[in-house]
């Protein structure tokens, strides 16, 4: 006791004496403020966690991951090496330069569809095409000359244009290239030269992306299952299509928005507010005429009772009315877009061009649909293994899968955010029930879709069929089973955590995305 006091009264006259420890000159230095340290510490974290709490950590996360990931893509895939973007960037330059009907071009093989385009553009085109179809032996990398997509890409964008064929988009409506088309139009407005228009273009598309599925997580921001949105929409497929000139951009974006929008309302039961309510109603218009798979996806705005949406008295029937009013533009696109479909079996071997002919395979699913269940199992039998490694990513015309780490990660953080994924009580049965059907019955009309418009008749499977194609619908597939599935992560109180999880999902995803941007380019660019 004499010793400790003794301690404690000899520091207490050394701090009283010499507040201070004095320089060199003998002037007094001055400590510093353990009190302001510890304030400041405090101001900031309180100042994270404000913000954290204002915009929810997922949409922070998703913005900067993405924004990273989605821009790094951008720069990495050499130009026109996205899915279908020549043919993508085909329809964009179309619809920028005013042309929102498919338009009938001469084409010795057969009925096409396309558009014109500068020379200057379509000579990257060309090389570009040459470049990913002839690849070398590994490890060779499969670029070939990078200084070959520097003198093309350098060019200006010439005055005179010919025509490129692209009769598989020209069936997409121009409203998923909205986001490409005010990119090549800026770029012609800044007198970007052909590398600049391409990568401002796709850069468009990222920002769509980012500012719609955005919108989606924040309308999530007091809910766990944010971090499920998120994890779907920070696949690295995703990621890279929101890098490169596709409509599939605009298209996953508006369909991430949108299950946001309904697990916030149906499943979890919130009301949302009126700028969530008109998001919405939007996209029951816009994502049926972006790709026609998901028009019923957009169509389980009538499945969420009115008043989660803010409507009353008469104004309960106004989901309905944009129901109708998406199906009707729906039908009316389909319509105008059919007789390009005559058209789809150029896009096949030269053997095959004139054997995919939707009109008889339509007849054939109706006369004899058995015929058409055992097509369907033999493509399961033989293709899913295919389809669930492009779920999580098959990177563009190079047909690189993400590496085994990538899907490991993927499902790792799927494993946690399902985990720790809010209740879903607030559907009820019959509602959950229509929800699952309604996936269910958008699966079959990928199958579909694909057999009638892409198969040639009698083939052995439904070919051009994609991973990819699922990943819009997963989020509400999920909630779907979240509803049914009461197991959920708890820590030893019985209480499921968020900050663990949640940071065991970024780290998870940021493992997936340097995974798959490292091996496309140690593949592509060698």
């Amino acid at each position: 006791m004499t010793a400790t006091t003794e301690d404690n009264g000899s520091n207490s006259a050394q701090t009283l004496a010499d507040p201070a420890p004095a320089s060199a000159n003998g002037t007094p230095k001055s400590l510093p403020d353990k009190t302001t340290e510890r304030t400041s510490t405090g101001s900031a974290r309180d100042l994270g966690s404000r913000i954290v709490a204002r915009l929810g950590g997922a949409t922070i996360a998703f913005t900067v991951l993405v924004a990273i990931f989605g821009g790094l893509f951008t720069v990495l895939t050499p130009a026109f090496w996205g899915h279908d973007e020549i043919t993508q960037f085909g329809r964009a330059y179309q619809v920028a330069h005013g042309g929102l009907l498919p338009h009938k071009i001469h084409d010795d093989r057969g009925v096409a569809y396309g558009g014109d385009v500068p020379t200057s553009i379509t000579a990257l085109m060309g090389y570009a095409l040459r470049d990913y179809t002839t690849n070398p032996e590994e490890p060779g990398s499969m670029v070939e000359d990078p200084a070959g997509y520097d003198r093309l890409g350098g060019a200006a964008v010439s005055d005179t244009t010919e025509p490129v064929w692209f009769t598989n988009t020209a069936a997409y409506s121009p409203v998923p290239y909205i986001p490409a088309a005010i990119g090549i139009r800026a770029a012609e407005l800044f007198g970007l030269d052909v590398g600049g228009t391409i990568e401002l273009t796709r850069v468009a598309g990222l920002l769509a992306y980012l500012t719609v599925v955005g919108f989606g997580l924040y309308a999530l921001r007091k809910h766990r299952v944010q971090w499920l949105a998120f994890t779907v929409a920070v696949l690295p497929i995703a990621v890279f299509q929101a890098g490169t000139v596709t409509a599939d951009t605009m298209t996953n974006a508006l369909a991430i928005m949108v299950s946001a929008l309904l697990v916030k309302a149906l499943f979890l039961g919130d009301r949302l507010g009126r700028v969530e309510t008109g998001a919405l109603l939007a996209a029951t218009i816009l994502l049926p005429v972006s790709k026609p798979t998901y028009v019923l996806l957009a169509m389980l705005v009538v499945v969420v009772p009115a008043d989660r949406l803010g409507f009353t008295g008469w104004k309960r029937g106004i989901p309905l009315a944009f129901a109708a009013l998406g199906g009707l533009v729906f039908a009316v696109w389909m319509k105008i877009a059919s007789p390009t479909g005559d058209g789809m079996g150029l896009m096949r071997p030269e053997h095959q061009w004139h054997s995919v002919k939707p009109g008889e395979q339509l007849r054939g699913i109706l006369t004899d649909p058995g015929h058409f269940i055992n097509v369907f199992g033999e493509s399961i039998a033989l293709r899913d293994e295919r389809w669930f490694s492009q779920f999580f990513g098959e990177l563009g015309f190079a047909y690189i899968d993400v590496p085994a780490l990538t899907m490991l990660a993927c499902l790792f953080a799927f494993a946690v955010s399902i985990g720790i994924a809010d209740r879903m009580n607030a559907a009820t049965f019959r509602r959950t029930l229509l929800v699952a059907l309604t996936v269910a019955a958008s699966v079959a009309m990928i199958y579909v879709t694909l057999y009638m418009s892409f198969s040639p008749v009698g083939y052995y499977i439904i070919d051009g069929v994609q991973g990819r194609y699922f990943v819009p619908l997963a989020i509400v597939a999920f909630a779907v089973l979240l509803r049914w599935m009461p197991l959920r992560l708890t820590n030893i109180a019985g209480r499921t955590p968020t900050l663990g999880p949640a940071v065991t999902v970024i780290v998870a995803t940021v493992i997936a995305l340097i995974g798959a941007a490292w091996k496309y380019y140690d593949i592509v660019w060698g």
